[in-house]
């Protein structure tokens, strides 16, 4: 058992997202299920941090930040051909990243600090990383990520202030930055990676590149979100706000226009990857019209957003590059179709539930289906996929590039 546990260890520290894509699956599954049938939406330690704001906090920066650990750390070195790191390195990450986790478990206000260090060092590292890889490979492409991963690093830093000096104005304001960020990410993201697929699907020889995407809509989106977040940080009125969520959304919602190429369309890649786009789009158009004081919870724009924009768009990379980096075909089974399903499903409950709370039974239930539909997206991904990121196949040779 201990040879095995070691061969198994030494094959998931080989590749940063043969750890952290499981590890992200396995808090994204797990936290709404605490939060909604044990903890019942409260947490046993929170004291002076709301419950929510942990919640929040727990999904972005625990399950999405595990995410972008495993992404980064295989993507980057493989765009600007170099070593990717490995073995003490990645668990290292994985046991910094584990004690945020851990201290957000039971909303533990009086281990705040000891949270806060780890968040902050794991994403520090992702920001080291990516400067001295754009200094040292001149690779000028990783200079979008990199300012954002410093975004998001300073939104997390003022996020963890709030918490422990009890300001909650400043946590929830910074945690707000911190999601636009992560959207941003997303959509730096999402251009790396929708043409080289697409064009796999439309010719799986890759003798050409039938789909070549509109350098328009390349960065339209982040830049929006930057827009958007100094009208915040410079303390713009909240129709302002409002009429730059919107344009963001817009451009989001235009970036999934790439999605239609033919027939091709319909394959589940292409689906979720533009799908992605237009729900995180969608929730910021809500989040805006809410501001302009339309008849729209901010709540459900936000949690279309997040669990939508975001969550869709960490379920896609999962499958995808999953596949290409353990050497299988691209083309995704049955049971993973049903898990984007899934995820789009337990959005939409919770979608639901914001725009009705005055009925406790009927939210509560709504809120029970979301968490169990949401996990059972991750879940069914990871019974999926574990078979193949758990053993050391090796992928041909270019099989994963682009």
């Amino acid at each position: 058992m201990g040879r095995r546990l070691r061969a198994t260890a030494a094959v998931l520290g080989d590749e940063a997202l043969r750890l952290f894509f499981p590890l992200a699956a396995l808090h994204a599954a797990a936290w709404p299920l605490l939060w909604v049938a044990v903890y019942g939406l409260d947490l046993p330690l929170a004291r002076t941090v709301p419950p929510s704001l942990w919640h929040g906090h727990e999904m972005l920066i625990g399950a999405f930040g595990a995410a972008l650990l495993g992404f980064i750390f295989t993507a980057v070195p493989e765009w600007s051909n170099q070593d990717r790191p490995r073995g003490p390195v990645l668990f290292a990450l994985a046991g910094l990243w584990s004690v945020g986790r851990l201290v957000g478990l039971v909303g533990a206000d009086m281990l705040g600090a000891l949270g806060a260090l780890a968040d902050l060092a794991w994403l520090g590292a992702i920001v080291v990383f990516l400067a001295f890889t754009a200094v040292r490979q001149r690779a000028l492409g990783l200079r979008g990520f990199l300012f954002w991963i410093v975004a998001l690093w300073l939104g997390e830093a003022a996020t963890r202030y709030g918490f422990l000096t009890g300001d909650l104005h400043l946590a929830k304001t910074s945690l707000w930055l911190s999601v636009l960020a992560f959207t941003a990410i997303l959509g730096l993201a999402l251009a790396r990676i929708t043409p080289p697929i697409t064009n796999r699907i439309l010719d799986p020889d890759l003798a050409s590149t039938p789909f070549r995407p509109h350098p328009g809509r390349r960065n339209l989106g982040p830049i929006l979100i930057a827009t958007a977040m100094a009208g915040t940080i410079f303390g713009a009125s909240a129709a302002v706000d409002g009429f730059l969520l919107i344009a963001a959304g817009a451009a989001f919602m235009d970036r999934s226009a790439e999605a239609f190429i033919g027939r091709a369309f319909f394959r589940t890649e292409i689906l979720a990857l533009g799908g992605s786009s237009a729900l995180a789009g969608f929730g910021l158009l809500l989040v805006g019209a809410s501001r302009l004081a339309l008849p729209v919870p901010e709540l459900a724009g936000l949690h279309l957003l997040t669990m939508g924009g975001l969550g869709l768009g960490v379920l896609s990379v999962f499958a995808i590059a999953g596949k290409l980096h353990t050497g299988q075909p691209l083309g995704l089974e049955l049971p993973v179709k049903g898990a984007f399903l899934l995820l789009v499903g337990g959005t939409l409950a919770r979608v639901a539930a914001a725009f009705d709370p005055t009925t406790p039974s009927i939210t509560g239930l709504l809120h029970l289906i979301s968490a169990l539909m949401w996990a059972g997206a991750f879940l069914v991904w990871l019974r999926c996929y574990w078979p193949f990121l758990s053993r050391a196949d090796k992928p041909e040779e270019g099989s994963a590039r682009g």
